[in-house]
């Protein structure tokens, strides 16, 4: 697989182009940003751990039936992956009040939700991802009404796997994001993008509470490093350089 152009780079991530026009190579960097980029730094190793942390989830969610565009990990920080064009709606997936829940809702934040919820944003980081409904997806063409139907039923299932993966090691699955795109191949599949990782995750101790997650940045909590490389360790993953 040859890797060419440069065709996108992002504030966690970049994606080349390949000599198949169907496949890309996406590249995890260690940068690290919040608040849509307000808030800049870096983690040493992140984008070796996420790659790592990624390709694992990828490969359990795509296991019980979900397609993904994940085909196979390459090297430290590179994944193969299948060409998609994104659909710009954003799905947080909560089990827990966290975040910006808590505070939109007034409600505590660690309150234990009675089933997941599933809330859609527009992904933009010009309006800084504001919270639409399905209406607002449909009526301005982001999606479809079958594909949000099978986006809904597809987060359900992967919920459920997380949520059980992460228990057995010793975590709570919080809250998380998930991205979600038309095969480039195959306008009319959908499957799971981006990635699943501490970054877009909010992930804590089952014990403790202690946070093992992309929040110790954001709060200025110190130990980032130290988290994302504990969620590797707990899921049997050998950090490569």
């Amino acid at each position: 697989m040859e890797k060419r152009d440069r065709l996108y780079e992002g504030k966690a991530k970049a994606v080349f182009a390949t000599d198949d026009p169907n496949l890309l190579i996406q590249y995890f960097k260690d940068d690290a940003t919040a608040f849509n980029g307000v808030k800049r730094g870096t983690i040493t190793e992140k984008g070796v751990v996420n790659n790592m942390v990624a390709s694992r989830l990828m490969t359990i969610i795509e296991a019980v039936g979900i397609p993904v565009h994940f085909i196979k990990r390459l090297n430290a920080r590179e994944q193969l992956i299948r060409k998609v064009a994104i659909i710009p709606v954003e799905v947080v997936v909560r089990n827990v009040v966290a975040g910006s829940m808590a505070k939109r809702l007034g409600r505590q934040e660690g309150e234990p939700l009675p089933r997941p919820v599933i809330e859609f944003y527009y992904k933009t980081d010009a309006l800084d991802d504001p919270l639409i409904t399905r209406d607002h997806a449909m009526v301005f063409g982001w999606a479809t009404e079958a594909e949000l139907d099978w986006i809904m039923a597809a987060c359900l299932r992967i919920n459920d796997v997380l949520v059980g993966f992460f228990a057995n090691i010793g975590v709570r699955l919080v809250d998380y994001k998930l991205e979600f795109g038309r095969l480039a191949e195959n306008p009319q599949q959908v499957v799971l993008a981006d990635e699943i990782s501490p970054d877009t995750c909010r992930l804590w101790d089952m014990v403790t509470g202690e946070k093992l997650d992309k929040d110790r940045f954001r709060r200025d909590m110190g130990g980032v490093v130290e988290a994302y490389q504990e969620v590797a360790r707990r899921m049997g993953l050998a950090l490569e350089s």
